[in-house]
């Protein structure tokens, strides 16, 4: 920083295609820091660094920097740029203030500017000051890259693209530029391994009216796959060039891109002579939107998923009546084992969560070989977890009792599952604002002075990211227009209660947008529940349900028992009828 003349540096959670999770090569701010949560931003002056996080990292981000001197700087609400007023109060006019351009999208770094800029502040987009330091810097991913089954998509890509240049071209385009990488593998129907738990590669995509170019490394793609994509006007290119290709479009062609999803790096390097037009990537909006052979698959895949799960629990329950050592590293173990076993499995979907007792309290708890918790009677074991399989992504969250639970559990068991219940049940019309939802799931919470810091829920991709666009069913998010509820979307359910200290309680479900009714006043949707798994009903209060909840509840079970019976060992059957049976 002092050669280079930076006052202050900025290291995000970022790589150039703005992914939540990263490669181990991009991964600077956990390699710099220590901090190894999914989000968060470095700042480094000459004599101050701090991590800026929100609550659900505040207890894992203070213990992995206690001692480094590195400051933890809480972030509340939706302000992920409070670090900009940090430096805006702790700079003087004139400093500098550089961030490395190709990992910050285009609409922060505007942001980040004008912030800077009103404080009389420098800021550089051009610095990688992590290159200088890093000398065993991991190499970039290299998977091999794989067609999505035919039987299992809807769409061909010929079809997609067809229908992605209909869009653009609605909105004044010649082309189309997208660095994200699940819309690249959506559009393309292909798939890879780059990325932990995401079934993605690296790469960037340029479509042009006749013909689209694909950035990456062809010596990742077989030569049968090349000439399929060829013949689908797919044309390779080193993954390097795509800077260069954006400065080299025509001066009378006008580019779409998406400034929340195009870094400021790529931004640069188009010419000024160049017609842009900015918009939402038309990718995000048509993938949220699942067809109805997709969400078929999806449903199949719940059945093995949950099926699986089923088999885990079986297992649990066993194990603990023999009195066996379970720690939480065994359950993660044992999950990602029963998981495997069944057909279409291709990866988890995200790092499973075991949290026991005041573990469950943290909502991204994950045990270590350094720190994990043993499962032993009394208490509440909090497991969020899911997989990819070849027919959809899974995203699972239950509390299943150790022992017998105190009516303190029960009543915050039963609270959060009335909220998931409330959400589950609302009729609401299409194009409604999904953040406009959150408050549905939050009311049965909010009557008894309780509520929970993250969102409700998030969309969910199709073999692709667990956490997906648009929607955003939460209180933090911006309720703008790219956010309606459209039919075909897969969004979980999430509500929670955490008592820090003692325990957590979260249940999710997904559901999938259905038509419902048209009436005088327009259409409506309804969430048909795609998850399948039994809540536990010794830890439900009977006495706060309604009778309508009561009845969901039967329901719910009555259907988890008739899909799942057929694919169990006599074992998990034997554990899953008595959970789906009707309360008493």
């Amino acid at each position: 920083m002092s050669g280079a003349g930076v006052d202050a540096c900025i290291v995000p959670s970022s790589d150039p295609h703005l992914s939540e999770y990263l490669p181990l090569y991009w991964q600077s701010r956990q390699w710099l820091s220590g901090f190894d949560g999914s989000s968060g931003t470095l700042v480094v002056t000459a004599d101050f660094a701090g991590v800026w996080t929100d609550s659900r990292y505040w207890v894992q981000a203070e213990n992995q920097l206690e001692g480094t001197g590195i400051v933890l700087m809480k972030i509340s609400g939706s302000h992920l740029l409070s670090y900009a007023d940090w430096l805006a109060d702790n700079l003087a006019g004139g400093m500098t203030v550089a961030i490395d351009g190709r990992l910050l999208s285009l609409a922060s770094a505007r942001q980040l500017r004008e912030k800077l800029f009103s404080s009389n502040l420098t800021f550089w987009t051009d610095r990688d000051l992590v290159e200088g330091i890093w000398q065993d810097r991991p190499a970039l991913p290299s998977s091999v890259v794989y067609e999505h089954a035919a039987e299992m998509v809807a769409s061909g890509r010929v079809d997609k693209l067809r229908l992605l240049r209909e869009n653009f071209q609605k909105a004044g385009a010649s082309s189309h530029f997208i660095s994200t990488l699940d819309d690249i593998a959506w559009l393309l129907n292909l798939r890879g391994g780059d990325i932990a738990f995401n079934p993605l590669f690296i790469s960037y995509l340029l479509v042009e009216d006749k013909s689209a170019t694909l950035f990456i490394d062809n010596a990742r793609i077989s030569p049968v796959l090349q000439q399929q994509l060829a013949a689908d006007g797919v044309f390779i290119q080193l993954y390097e060039k795509a800077a260069a290709a954006l400065g080299a479009l025509p001066a009378d062609g006008v580019l779409l891109l998406d400034p929340r999803r195009t870094t400021i790096g790529m931004f640069s390097a188009i010419k000024s002579e160049t017609g842009v037009v900015e918009s939402i990537s038309p990718t995000v909006l048509l993938k949220s939107r699942k067809a109805r052979r997709e969400i078929a698959h999806i449903r199949r895949t719940m059945e093995q998923d949950g099926a699986a799960l089923c088999e885990f629990f079986a297992w649990l329950e066993k194990a603990m009546e023999k009195e066996e050592a379970i720690t939480e590293l065994i359950v993660v173990e044992k999950i990602e084992a029963y998981r495997k076993a069944r057909p279409g499995f291709v990866s988890l979907s995200f790092d499973t969560i075991a949290g026991f007792n005041k573990n469950g309290a943290l909502p991204h708890y994950r045990a270590s070989a350094e720190d994990f918790a043993a499962i032993d009677r009394p208490g509440l074991l909090l497991i969020d977890s899911g997989g990819q399989y070849l027919g959809g992504t899974t995203d699972i969250t239950r509390v299943v009792p150790i022992g017998l639970p105190t009516s303190e559990q029960k009543q915050d068991y039963t609270i959060v599952l009335k909220g998931l219940i409330a959400l589950s049940s609302v009729s609401f019309p299409r194009s409604i604002r999904a953040p406009m939802l959150d408050a549905i799931a939050r009311a049965p919470l909010w009557q008894l002075g309780l509520d929970y810091g993250h969102g409700t829920g998030h969309g969910v991709g199709y073999f692709l990211n667990v956490h997906e666009g648009p929607q955003s069913i939460s209180c933090h998010a911006v309720p703008d227009a790219h956010t309606a509820m459209e039919e075909g979307m897969v969004t979980s359910i999430e509500p929670g209660i955490y008592r820090p200290g003692r325990w957590g309680i979260r249940l999710e479900n997904l559901v999938v947008n259905r038509a419902d009714r048209t009436t005088e006043f327009g259409e409506y949707l309804r969430f048909e529940t795609l998850t399948l798994c039994p809540f536990e009903a010794g830890c439900i209060d009977t006495s706060l349900l309604t009778r309508a909840e009561r009845n969901w509840i039967d329901r719910y079970h009555t259907e988890v028992r008739q899909r799942l019976l057929p694919l169990l060992s006599e074992a998990a059957a034997a554990w899953l009828l008595p959970r789906t049976q009707a309360l008493v």
